[in-house]
């Protein structure tokens, strides 16, 4: 590879991750997040074996910025010095562009242990909040995100649809105890007239009164509510397929985080079950859990969360309450499903295209000897390396220039550059994840 130009930057370079060592992140290098960090040498990194990996982050937000792996600068430093590795396009579109930062953040999840239950605010809520709390709300922007599944992956995803919630609660007396009677009568009349179409406005306000009183039992009445659940469900088998989802999710959540009023949120919300290669997005005022699993994630480039149960971290049960969008219904409406990237992708490469504009991702899968070019793309890449090993090869000034790759590298591509993606050698293949944004 020869070195920068004196009238450009490399088009294609090696960029340095962080790690993110939550609670909830599995442990040493059970996580892939340890697996890659290690794997990649990345920069004074030692796999500790009792210490858990929750997260990877590759990108430029302030809370934790990726560096630029030849020469330590800031990804956002470098991207500012040199805007045409953004592109004009990217640049007039989102402002903070031209100050070097990315539409998106990409990520790595390695998930033990159940995340809170959260949402993330839109645009106007986010600018509130970073304005009365800068010190929770870290930043002003808003955070939809996808998720892709690399392991079997489990979590809980928008609300279910009234009739389900209806019938959960008359099947859970402990549930019922907890919400005032003329409320919970005024959501079973509201349950009973629901339909395939969306809520009517009514419907919402139900479900909001429900999901608020839930939420702001007292906690007392919760401990003996999940106290009362949890024996009744250690003490007999499930009667039904959904109950045989529901008990083992409720008791694995008492373990994790006893008493916690998030426990009996699955009654609620939909619950799950991701294999690899499928993902589910999030907009703005989605109530979610991630439970387990380990995925890929790409979101705006934002750190805002809204968090009210399962946590030991601050509570903000009114802001999230008033957030979300009370849309409800089954858990399908959230998957993704991906289509070919381009017509050149003879060998699979997948686009997870979501409903927003900061980020799309594509999911190369080459076999052994297997090579791809992918098109020029009107705006910056972040690529990660999850398996295998290869070769990324582009022309930069009618010269051709190439990398070699592994797992656990992260590299960032420049707008506008066609770049070809290949196996090396008697490897097994190639796999990667490439998040995107487009003007």
């Amino acid at each position: 590879m020869t070195s920068k130009s004196s009238t450009s930057a490399l088009k294609v370079f090696k960029i340095v991750p962080t790690t993110q060592q939550y609670d909830w992140g599995k442990i040493g290098r059970e996580a892939k997040v340890a697996q890659f960090a290690e794997a990649s040498k990345l920069p004074g990194f030692t796999v500790d074996e009792v210490k858990p990996y929750a997260e990877l982050w590759m990108g430029t937000h302030s809370s934790s910025p990726s560096l630029v792996k030849d020469t330590g600068d800031l990804l956002s430093d470098h991207l500012r010095k040199y805007p045409d590795l953004i592109g004009p396009r990217i640049a007039e579109k989102f402002p903070d562009a031209k100050n070097g930062e990315l539409p998106f953040l990409f990520k790595v999840l390695s998930i033990a242990k159940a995340l809170s239950i959260q949402s993330h605010p839109d645009k106007e809520t986010a600018k509130h909040l970073h304005g009365v709390s800068p010190k929770i709300y870290k930043d002003p922007n808003h955070k939809p995100e996808m998720a892709l599944a690399l392991t079997e992956f489990e979590a809980l995803c928008g609300f279910r649809p009234l009739n389900d919630i209806a019938a959960n609660l008359r099947a859970t007396p402990e549930l019922e105890s907890l919400i005032p009677s003329t409320m919970l009568q005024a959501f079973y009349a509201a349950a009973s007239s629901s339909s395939d179409s969306s809520p009517s406005p009514e419907q919402k306000a139900a479900l909001k009164n429900l999901f608020s009183a839930l939420m702001t039992a007292p906690p007392s009445q919760v401990h003996s509510a999940i106290e009362s659940l949890v024996t009744r469900y250690s003490s007999s088998s499930p009667s039904s397929l959904a109950d045989a989802t529901l008990h083992p999710l409720i008791l694995k959540l008492q373990s994790q985080f006893p008493y916690d009023v998030g426990v009996l949120c699955p009654f609620l919300l939909n619950i799950i079950h991701l294999s690899p290669g499928s993902a589910i997005f999030l907009g703005a005022g989605e109530p979610h859990a991630y439970i387990s699993g380990e995925a890929i994630e790409c979101m705006a480039n934002s750190d805002n969360v809204i968090r009210a149960g399962l946590t030991p971290k601050l509570r903000d049960v009114e802001n999230l309450v008033k957030g979300l969008t009370y849309e409800c219904g089954g858990g399908e409406r959230s998957y993704v499903q991906p289509k070919a990237f381009t017509e050149e992708s003879s060998n699979g490469s997948l686009l997870y295209d979501p409903p927003i504009e900061e980020f799309s991702v594509v999911k190369v899968d080459l076999p052994k000897g297997a090579s791809e070019l992918q098109r020029a793309v009107d705006g910056p890449s972040v690529v990660i390396i999850t398996h295998g090993s290869g070769r990324i090869a582009w022309v930069q000034e009618g010269k051709g220039e190439e990398l070699e790759t592994g797992t656990g590298d992260v590299l960032f591509i420049g707008a506008g550059t066609p770049v070809s993606f290949s196996t090396r050698g008697k490897e097994d293949g190639l796999g990667a994840f490439r998040a995107f944004v487009e003007a």
